[in-house]
């Protein structure tokens, strides 16, 4: 099928695109296996259809907030054997995320400050005593007023300071645990890669497929150019030089038109 919906689908997709059954594609299935799971995760990492932002919610629990000693061991001079073990504290202060998270955006705070919630907000108060009839309320002073306020809230509850590591799957929290509730909950805004195998329309991407052809045309002429110049019954002449030039050339277009038209572009740092 020329819209493939799984990953044999896709497979077959590649290899009728660099001539089989006609032609004898030398690669083995799993040198292929490999192949697919690197584009993959190339798509995954890069283009912007290959991750999504989600918001996931957490409920802390008591041991996402324990200390732990942890040893560590080093030869000194001062030891009569050479050897001491120098003991450090470090505080379990994370949270274990899926492996299909790829980046952590922020963390949503969850209290009970009376400044933007609850019964006696300032907003409550403000649309509830001057906003009785259209056009009471001067927005430009509503909108000063608020973000005073959102400062002030700002100062009082600093932003959730946090720390990721894609390879850790861990989210560490650099708050006070003390004065966090058991049962509270916090939302997460991270990234988390478009997985194929939820998503069948990841195997019908129009760059996917012109990328897997072009490094499975690579592992090809990998393959053939040990038997480079060897020739055949028939008078045909093996060049696998040809075939991984080839193919060395169309990835290097691939990738740079991802960057230029599929990639999002990094953000800028002020200050």
């Amino acid at each position: 099928m020329s819209q493939p919906s799984s990953r044999q689908g896709l497979i077959d997709y590649c290899l009728r695109k660099l001539g089989y059954p006609v032609l004898e594609v030398n690669v083995d299935d799993d040198q292929i296996d490999d192949l697919v799971d690197d584009a993959i995760q190339y798509f995954n990492e890069r283009h912007y259809d290959g991750a999504a932002r989600v918001y996931l919610k957490h409920k802390l629990l008591p041991d996402e907030k324990t200390t732990v000693r942890t040893g560590i061991t080093s030869s000194t001079a001062n030891s009569p054997i050479g050897i001491t073990t120098v003991t450090y504290q470090e505080a379990t202060n994370f949270i274990q995320l899926p492996d299909t998270i790829i980046g952590v955006n922020n963390v949503f705070k969850s209290d009970a400050n009376t400044i933007s919630s609850g019964l006696f907000n300032i907003k409550y108060q403000i649309f509830l005593n001057d906003l009785y009839y259209y056009g009471a309320l001067d927005l430009l002073n509503y909108a000063m007023v608020k973000t005073h306020l959102e400062d002030i809230s700002r100062l009082i509850t600093p932003d959730v300071q946090l720390r990721f590591n894609k390879k850790q799957h861990r989210l560490y929290l650099d708050i006070d645990w003390s004065m966090v509730n058991e049962n509270s909950y916090i939302i997460v805004d991270c990234i988390r890669i478009v997985d194929p195998s939820d998503f069948s329309a990841v195997y019908n991407d129009w760059w996917l497929k012109r990328y897997l052809t072009a490094i499975i045309k690579r592992q090809w002429g990998q393959n053939l150019i040990k038997f480079n110049g060897v020739q055949l019954p028939g008078g045909i002449t093996m060049n696998g030089e040809r075939i991984l030039n080839d193919a060395i050339r169309e990835i290097e277009e691939l990738e740079r038109e991802l960057k230029t038209e599929y990639e999002l572009p990094p953000m800028d740092m002020i200050g």
